[in-house]
Order: structure tokens, then C-alpha cells, then sequence
């Protein structure tokens, strides 16, 4: 596979992401996604204090075509505001811990939505690709 000329300006989530595109199996890839920290919008609707609670992570929920939920989440900055301009604040979190405490309904997760290397994944699917043990 040819890397492209931009590879250095990627973050490891990002060439991570490519390379599922290709093997979404790959152990390493999944590991160093699931190792990775994300950007997480914090809805217009949460407080100053639930933006900023430690404990806490406000999830923003879009709807997909067809009514199904999904929370985006992003690479970086220039990732979400590709995708999501109007947002003014997010959170920097780790993949593996937020999927660690993935909710059991149908919530889906989508990793750099729109882009070339953009994943998502079922509920089911961040619990067991991604879960890791918080260090």
C-alpha cells in the first residue's frame, strides 16, 4: 500500500482508521484506535459543569438516515469541523475508555464521519473492538 504524501500530517488514530478500511480485523490497528484519545462534542445543550466533570462525558446523539443513533466523534480538530463547524467546545477523550462505558442500547459510534477513513460501528461493536482496561 502506497502511503501518501500527507502520512506525516495524519494522526496514528487516522492511519489506524486507513488501515480497517482495508482489514477491519487488524489487531493492531483496533489497538492503536482503541489507544487513541478523540475529540467528543460537548452538546449545546450541557451545562458548564457537565462540559467539565471528569467523571462525566456528555455524548452528542445524532440521527442517521433511517432514525438509527449515532454518537460522532473525531481524529482532530480539523477532522469535526470538516463535519461540524458550529461546534464551539469538545472534550479530548480516550476511545477505550469511552467505549469501555458504551451504553448496551443500539448507540452506534462513528469515527471521523464523511471522511475517507471514517468508521462506525454498532454498540456491540465498541464494546468488543475497542473496550480497554483504563490504565
Amino acid at each position: 500500500m502506497e502511503t501518501p504524501a500527507n502520512d506525516n500530517a495524519m494522526t496514528p488514530a487516522q492511519r489506524a482508521l486507513d488501515v480497517l478500511a482495508e482489514n477491519a480485523e487488524d489487531a493492531v490497528a483496533l489497538e492503536t484506535l482503541a489507544r487513541s484519545d478523540v475529540l467528543v462534542p460537548v452538546p449545546d445543550d450541557a451545562s458548564d459543569e457537565d462540559a467539565t466533570n471528569p467523571s462525566t462525558v456528555a455524548l452528542p446523539v445524532l440521527e442517521q438516515p433511517g432514525g438509527v443513533p449515532v454518537v460522532p466523534v473525531f481524529t482532530s480538530e480539523l477532522e469535526m469541523s470538516d463535519l461540524l463547524p458550529f461546534v464551539s467546545r469538545y472534550r479530548l477523550v480516550p476511545l477505550g475508555a469511552l467505549a469501555a462505558q458504551w451504553p448496551a442500547d443500539d448507540l452506534s459510534l462513528t469515527i471521523d464521519a464523511g471522511s475517507p477513513h471514517g468508521l462506525t460501528l454498532t454498540s456491540e461493536g465498541v464494546r468488543t473492538l475497542l473496550a480497554r482496561p483504563q490504565d
